[in-house]
């Protein structure tokens, strides 16, 4: 097999999902009747949002937070 007729793997598959992404934003576009460039701010803007939302849970349901404090609330208990 001759190495020059093999695209170069990592490349290709960058060049592929970067253009499934155009394409998918475009398609997007399309069906809401936005510019593209719009429909790409506001998919970051609920990008960050999420991520936010899901940090500020993250931390409230921490197995470890919870077994702490779980473990603080029977010691209170046993200790009445």
């Amino acid at each position: 097999m001759n190495p020059l007729s093999r695209p170069n793997t990592p490349s290709f598959a960058a060049g592929a999902i970067s253009w499934l992404f155009n394409l998918a934003t475009r398609l997007v576009a399309r069906s809401l009747n936005m510019p593209e460039p719009m429909v790409h701010t506001t998919g970051v803007l609920m990008l960050a949002q999420v991520q936010t939302f899901e940090n500020s849970v993250g931390k409230t349901l921490c197995p470890i937070r919870l077994w702490r404090q779980l473990q603080n609330a029977l010691h209170r208990r046993i200790g009445r």
